[in-house]
């Protein structure tokens, strides 16, 4: 049965308690974090540099991320400090009940006395020991991965966040242009009106300007209830405050001069931050292949103390002489034999290395082809884009002209209907089209390796 002293008993209380507050105050905690995301600063100018910008500053994942790195750096120094001196104190009080008795020559003789105390400083340093000396080889790639790690996060967020940002412009541009819509076709709703009641029309026209009418305005409601999902979306990846509003600018003539991008370009798989992880960890491998290799040398270390020995039967004088002793050693310790545990574990580790030379390989392939398919859909969407820009210039020509002529009686209502049909579509295609275009054109400079942070 193990009993326990005075001040472990209160120790043990003092942990008991500490516990249970922090169990109480975990719902505190939780509102508090709750606060400080909703009290982050918002963007007077949500300009997709500045979105980008802020996602990258206050995007959970991209926070734990650094946090992740704060975390690696304490414990290299943890594993580090293994290198240092160890220095240690220990004290203990002993009172024996009964003393132990032995029978030398026949007679009983009683070994020891009532009361012992002891006080003990120990000093140990390591001489040689693989495990800090993997932690000391490997320590500036460890924190070199934690690096990477955030470095990773930063650019998918960025990726997201940008194409999340035109995602909410293609919307936003389908509402204004069907709010340019609604009033045309409630100035031909007029028109239609005036001549019916003039006797010009018949109700066919009026009721076609209805519907066009009806329909666009429908078409607008539908795209306000989802451009408030996208920006909700956006503000997600963004990390910004639950509640908060976000007024997106952009500049449409400054997005048209963006669109171009040098398509001869050719993939350097060395620029992609997958390939620098795993390059990373290609070394980190290579460390523990020689950390098992290690496994074959002995371990060395100093050890010293010093100890103050006082015994006395009675309690009141057994601090009044002390009987001390010291010592130092060396210590080697060499494993002779672990039933071939080291051999298995030096040939995994090689293994491991071989399988993540193929996951370098894989990757490579899939950079090639990852680019391949960007540059496709890059390439075909600024196709379209010149010829929507192209459409878009026809379709206003044409219902200009057939305007003036429907008002002059030449042409028919259904005509009007149509023309503004086909620049209205030939608009929203255009618009979809510019924001297909900057998006494909993040996917090939993410292949590119261009887009790390």
């Amino acid at each position: 049965m193990k009993y326990w002293s005075k001040p472990q008993k209160t120790m043990r209380l003092a942990l008991s308690s500490a516990f249970l507050l922090l169990n109480s105050f975990c719902p505190i905690f939780s509102q508090a974090i709750q606060e400080s995301t909703n009290n982050a600063p918002l963007l007077e100018q949500a300009t997709l540099e500045n979105v980008v910008q802020y996602a990258i500053k206050n995007q959970p994942v991209v926070q734990q991320s650094i946090i992740d790195e704060r975390i690696t750096e304490n414990q290299v120094r943890s594993k580090l400090a293994d290198w240092y001196p160890q220095i240690n104190f220990n004290y203990n009080l002993q009172h024996n009940f009964i003393v132990q008795t032995s029978i030398i020559a026949g007679n009983p003789v009683k070994l020891g006395v009532s009361n012992i105390s002891a006080a003990q400083f120990t000093l140990s340093q390591q001489i040689f020991n693989r495990d800090v000396l993997l932690a000391n080889r490997t320590k500036s790639d460890v924190l070199l991965q934690a690096s990477q790690n955030t470095s990773a996060n930063k650019t998918d967020i960025a990726v997201n966040v940008s194409k999340a940002f035109y995602d909410v412009l293609a919307t936003t541009q389908q509402i204004d242009v069907a709010q340019e819509d609604i009033v045309r076709l409630e100035r031909s709703l007029k028109d239609a009106e005036n001549q019916y009641k003039s006797g010009i029309a018949d109700k066919i026209d009026f009721k076609r300007a209805t519907i066009s009418l009806n329909n666009t305005r429908a078409n607008k409601k539908s795209n306000e209830e989802i451009l408030k999902a996208k920006l909700e979306y956006l503000k997600a990846l963004m990390g910004y405050p639950v509640g908060k509003e976000l007024q997106i600018s952009y500049d449409t003539l400054q997005m048209e001069r963006e669109i171009l991008l040098d398509t001869n370009q050719n993939v350097d798989l060395t620029s992609r931050i997958e390939y620098q992880l795993l390059s990373t960890q290609k070394k980190l491998l290579e460390a523990n292949l020689q950390y098992n290799k290690w496994s074959y040398l002995p371990n060395v270390s100093l050890n010293g103390a010093y100890n103050l020995n006082f015994q006395n039967n009675q309690f009141s004088e057994l601090y009044g002489r002390n009987y001390p002793n010291s010592f130092g050693l060396v210590t080697l310790s060499l494993p002779l034999y672990q039933g071939g545990r080291r051999k298995a574990n030096t040939r995994t580790a090689e293994w491991q290395i071989k399988r993540l030379d193929w996951d370098i390989k894989g990757l490579q392939t899939n950079v090639n082809s990852e680019y391949a398919s960007a540059l496709a859909n890059y390439k075909g969407n600024l196709t379209n884009l010149l010829a929507q820009k192209e459409n878009v210039d026809l379709a206003r020509e044409v219902y200009d002209v057939i305007q003036l002529q429907y008002k002059s009686g030449i042409k028919t209502y259904l005509e009007v209907v149509t023309s503004e049909t086909d620049l209205r579509l030939a608009r929203i295609n255009y618009y979809n089209s510019l924001y297909q275009v900057l998006a494909s054109k993040i996917d090939v400079q993410k292949a590119l390796g261009q887009m790390n942070y």
